[in-house]
């Protein structure tokens, strides 16, 4: 076999990897009850698929392959240990038994399995950021970096926050399962905000040479769909509504090059006009209810973005308004940040820069990039070049995005132009 052959075939490994190993890993774990098995599973599973779909050819169904490569070889690993301690021969046995028709089912036959892995890393007996951080690494595969930078953490403390968790819910022997409905609402929470974190991930990477991860924001919004039909709550459906209209504005948010384009500066026919529809439509459900979350208040401003037919035809005082309301639901720091912005495009630059420089004065957000970028741009329409300058500065040294740097870069060229 040449080497064009094999790279050929590692790359289409490699696009089954990005699509399918944290599918199979959430399977994996189902079968086997253990995390950290069936993540060593997976790995074994990839490895052996790295040999043989080179010379064999790729599966016609490689999650099938992968979960049931996975699984043989898990139970192999316990038979070898099993001749320092016999227990794992009782184990290995036991896994034998119950996923030999397991394995065999098809996707109808069984509920979606990662869902049922969210709600297990979102067990109420684990505290809420290793919840979080569980989830995140574990159904989504996000680095401990890049959940680190998220949660304003270090990788070493994460990491220790997921290993903790991973041994409480093994030592706590907590099912691998979707809730009793009645349990569900104590759990709502922190589901919804994992999903949310995980769909920012992929509508605004935290780091990396591309803006978006369009695998992470489409599955954010299949794990959005899937809870919705499990639990149709106004925040359930906020929160699908607020992903949809994000998402459509996807396609305008980068140039050809990878780089940024602002809002005020995109084609917005190329904004999804399904998505648009769907997310209002699902807005108006949740408005309805009249018990208005973050998520439905938040789907709401973007609603306005999405109607309004240039950036210049804006509504910025309903904007503002919304924001008035969502500080009042959710009293945040970055919530405020977006609110003297939208402030800044009602009532003038200086009216947002008194107000940003007040948060930043509190010490709040000293680390958000997003903070000091906004200030600067703000700097630079009212001609306080130096300062401008400076916060650009201070946003450069936080920001990790390639194409958010080098949005910075050119901000901070313009100035000296």
């Amino acid at each position: 076999m040449d080497e064009h052959t094999i790279e050929q075939a590692h790359e289409q490994i490699e696009v089954v990897y990005r699509a399918e190993s944290r599918r199979v890993l959430a399977t994996l774990i189902r079968l086997l009850g253990n995390f950290d098995l069936a993540e060593d599973a997976l790995h074994e599973a990839f490895k052996i698929a790295l040999e043989q779909w080179p010379r064999d050819g790729i599966p016609a169904n490689p999650r099938a392959w992968l979960v049931s490569t996975g699984r043989f070889k898990a139970i192999d690993s316990l038979r070898r240990h099993a001749r320092v301690d016999t227990s794992f021969e009782e184990v290995a046995e036991q896994l034998d038994r119950d996923t030999r028709y397991a394995v065999g089912q098809t996707d109808a036959d069984i509920e979606d399995d990662r869902l049922r892995l969210i709600f297990t890393c979102c067990h109420p007996a684990l505290p809420a950021e290793a919840r979080v951080a569980l989830t995140l690494r574990e159904v989504c595969g996000l680095t401990t970096e890049a959940i680190a930078h998220a949660f304003l953490s270090t990788p070493t403390t994460l990491a220790q926050r997921i290993v903790r968790a991973k041994a409480r819910l093994r030592d706590g022997h907590i099912p691998y399962e979707v809730p009793e409905r009645n349990e569900l609402p104590e759990r709502l929470a922190t589901v919804l905000q994992v999903i949310y974190l995980v769909f920012n991930e992929g509508y605004s990477a935290t780091s990396g040479e591309w803006l978006t991860r369009p695998d992470l924001s489409g599955e954010a919004i299949r794990l959005g769909r899937l809870l919705v039909e499990l639990l149709p709550e106004p925040e359930v459906i906020g929160l699908l509504a607020l992903m949809l209209l994000h998402e459509s504005r996807r396609p305008a948010r980068t140039s050809l090059a990878g780089d940024v384009v602002l809002l005020e500066d995109q084609d917005r026919s190329l904004w999804n006009r399904e998505q648009i529809t769907e997310g209002v439509a699902l807005l108006r459900a949740a408005l309805l209810s009249r018990r208005l979350d973050q998520y439905t208040l938040q789907a709401a401003i973007a609603a306005v973005h999405a109607a309004a037919p240039s950036f210049a035809a804006t509504d910025w005082t309903q904007i503002v308004s919304l924001y008035d309301r969502l500080l009042q639901v959710t009293p945040s720091s970055v919530v405020e940040i977006n609110r003297a912005v939208a402030i800044a495009m009602r009532d003038g630059p200086a009216a947002g820069l008194t107000l940003i420089d007040t948060i930043l004065a509190r010490g709040d957000l000293s680390d958000y990039y997003w903070a000091h970028s906004a200030r600067a741009d703000l700097c630079r329409q009212l001609g306080r070049t130096a300062e401008a300058r400076a916060a650009y500065l201070k946003a450069l040294a936080l920001v990790q995005s390639g194409p958010e740097r080098r949005f910075l870069e050119r901000r901070m060229a313009a100035l000296s132009a």
